[in-house]
């Protein structure tokens, strides 16, 4: 499965802080309970990751429109 593969799995995502002072991204689905934490820095660069992604999604659905 990659980026482009459609699937039929659901999951449910939860992000905050813990109490050790990461981030915590938690996936949970079915059979899948998955905790990644993360350092803040680490944190602020996976967030830059994800608007890139949406600028580019939003540039690639214009022009499919």
């Amino acid at each position: 499965m990659g980026i482009n593969s459609e699937s039929d799995i659901a999951a449910n995502l939860q992000i905050g802080p813990t109490d050790h002072g990461m981030v915590r991204l938690y996936i949970e689905g079915a059979g899948i309970d998955l905790p990644l934490d993360f350092d803040p820095d680490e944190a602020d660069d996976i967030a830059e990751e994800i608007r890139a992604a949406a600028e580019q999604a939003r540039a690639v659905a214009g022009k499919t429109r």
